[in-house]
């Protein structure tokens, strides 16, 4: 056990100093809920740091085989899944995903996360939150600046604009609302 623990320190070293011209990127990239130094060393491994080879982030993640694609002929909708794209990234995203969704210090992933679970499920949501982190990994490495949970995070008033659309839907139906104010 002691040989292969020093083994692991050696390897580590070894890839430390291959990444260091890539120190500054790991670093932003490492900023991403979910997502540490090695997390960030194999994404950067997989798609580079040079993001004008895809055009959008909507083309990185068709490459990375997170989204989802749309087989539908004659109005008949055959199947909404992933591709098969991605052998590497794909499964390396899926758990920084689990990792940020269970993580306390970023509610604005797992409320996400939580929204599409009611609808989808939890494996279709995975996907959803993998295909976030690595559209906001593409918009680090465009902008070259750090993870920003604010634009990231759904306002309130959100909830507020529902409430106030669904009593607006029972009065068109003829019921009477009156507020209750709780004690």
């Amino acid at each position: 056990m002691d040989n292969l623990a020093t083994n692991k320190l050696k390897l580590e070293s070894v890839i430390l100093t291959l990444v260091e011209p890539f120190l500054p990127q790991i670093n932003l990239v490492s900023t991403v809920p979910g997502i540490r130094e090695f997390s960030a060393i194999a994404v950067i491994a997989e798609i580079g740091t040079d993001m004008s080879v895809f055009p959008t982030a909507k083309h990185l993640c068709s490459w990375a085989g997170v989204a989802p694609q749309c087989n539908e002929s004659g109005g008949k909708k055959k199947s909404s899944r992933v591709s098969r794209a991605g052998a590497y990234i794909k499964p390396l995203l899926v758990q920084c995903a689990n990792a940020a969704v269970k993580s306390k210090k970023h509610p604005e992933i797992a409320k996400r996360f939580s929204s599409i679970k009611k609808r989808r499920g939890h494996k279709k949501a995975i996907i959803a939150i993998a295909r976030m982190l690595l559209t906001v990994i593409y918009n680090i490495l465009k902008k070259n600046e750090p993870y920003n949970p604010e634009l990231y995070r759904k306002a309130d008033t959100l909830s507020v604009y529902r409430e106030q659309q669904a009593i607006l839907l029972l009065q068109m139906r003829g019921y009477s609302i009156s507020k209750v104010i709780p004690a």
